[in-house]
């Protein structure tokens, strides 16, 4: 029997994001995820939302069907 798994390229939050400290955010999503690590990825706040901020992925957990990112904001896109 297969593992249902979803690659992502990007990270979408969709206003769920908790900031952990400074510029780190853990991020809870349902669903087994896939995400690189350790490489600059795009941050939009929905899918068809313009992009808010770029990020790199420190850590992914898997546990009771729902993957939890840790990612460091590096860049943030401001309107100002």
């Amino acid at each position: 029997m297969g593992m249902p798994l979803e690659l992502n390229t990007m990270i979408v939050t969709k206003g769920n994001e908790e900031r952990v400290g400074g510029n780190l955010f853990q991020l809870r999503k349902k669903g087994y995820r896939l995400y690189p690590l350790h490489v600059p990825v795009p941050v939009k706040k929905t899918l068809d939302g313009d992009i808010s901020g770029t990020a790199v992925i420190e850590k992914v957990v898997w546990e009771n069907q729902e993957t939890l990112i840790t990612y460091r904001l590096i860049a943030l896109n401001s309107t100002n």
